[in-house]
């Protein structure tokens, strides 16, 4: 619903909360930060919450540093290391009825949150709203990069110029993803995802929309703007391509167990319907691999997401403060 501003009467527009999480990128958070302080959107109906995650290099005087110039910059510390802690300590932080959560390697078009604000304005039904993501890439991708991760592999997704309104996660990723606040809370917040530099050891932004789709919440695409993702050098590497198969593994894993537990007893069939699989799979995308299809890269990567399933069952079962960690619902 709209806001009510004692100076000017009523406003048409949310107050937003723009959350930034971020984890020893000193040298990109400024680059974020100015996108969204150059937003076409009212100055005074929107914060930015910068949540250092326990930061080691010097982001916390950069963030200062914007703080003391603009009031609109707000800067959170999380101790605790996990970008859902960050994300759902912000939250709980943030002044706005709607959240936008952001990377710190992201460029916002300076039209972004009016846009986006918008949908949530003519659909009342609307919880979610993502928009175009594309890539900034910081030097020429090779063309394997260009042709097979210009998608969700590198959280981009670019559906056109024309709004979506749709009952399914249309692929909306953690690094542009606005959801109110009201519905946030009541569904428990962001999942588990990343600690640190490693991969994620849970299902994130992917768990976070299934639970606001269980609650009949709409998501919505806005075509009419864009987000930039900056993508280093060393996201066009396969070393980057085994490392999202390994977090794409792990997610699995975490969402499987938590949706139906498997026992000790149940771990040898596990194992060996995944190595079956593993054959499999890696067949098919060898013969695509060689014919043209596709990338023979991700026959180099497959096998990493199986063994990875195989890792994170074995952890659960033989490492209880692991299966407690994936058993719990609490990440605030």
């Amino acid at each position: 619903m709209p806001i009510y501003d004692k100076e000017q009467g009523k406003v048409d527009d949310y107050f937003v909360s723009v959350i930034i999480s971020t984890y020893n990128r000193a040298q990109y958070i400024g680059i974020t930060i100015d996108s969204f302080l150059q937003q076409t959107y009212p100055e005074n109906l929107y914060e930015i919450i910068v949540c250092d995650n326990k930061s080691t290099d010097n982001t916390k005087e950069v963030i200062e540093a914007y703080r003391e110039k603009d009031k609109r910059v707000r800067y959170l510390l999380e101790k605790r290391q996990g970008l859902h802690y960050a994300r759902n300590h912000s939250a709980q932080n943030a002044k706005g009825q709607i959240l936008l959560f952001t990377d710190d390697d992201m460029i916002a078009k300076n039209n972004l949150l009016a846009e986006m604000m918008k949908v949530f304005k003519k659909n009342s039904e609307v919880g979610v709203a993502t928009t175009k993501i594309l890539p900034k890439w910081e030097c020429e991708p090779p063309r394997w990069v260009k042709e097979h991760l210009n998608n969700g592999l590198l959280s981009l997704n670019n559906l056109g110029r024309k709004n979506i309104i749709a009952d399914y996660d249309m692929g909306v990723f953690g690094c542009c993803e606005a959801v109110k606040k009201d519905i946030f809370i009541e569904a428990g917040g962001s999942h588990p995802d990343l600690f640190g530099k490693g991969p994620g050891l849970g299902d994130g932004e992917t768990g976070l929309n299934k639970d606001l789709l269980k609650r009949g919440v709409r998501f919505a695409y806005v075509g009419s703007t864009a987000i930039y993702h900056m993508i280093p050098h060393g996201r066009m590497t396969q070393k980057y391509l085994n490392n999202r198969f390994i977090y794409s593994g792990n997610s699995s894993s975490y969402a499987e167990y938590r949706s139906n537990p498997f026992t000790k007893e149940d771990l040898p069939e596990r194992i060996r319907k995944y190595l079956k699989e593993l054959v499999r799979t890696e067949i098919t995308y060898l013969w695509k691999g060689i014919s043209g299809q596709t990338t023979l890269r991700f026959s180099i990567a497959i096998p990493f997401y199986y063994f990875a399933r195989i890792r994170y069952d074995i952890q659960i079962i033989y490492n209880r403060k692991f299966r407690l960690f994936v058993e719990n619902d609490y990440w605030w």
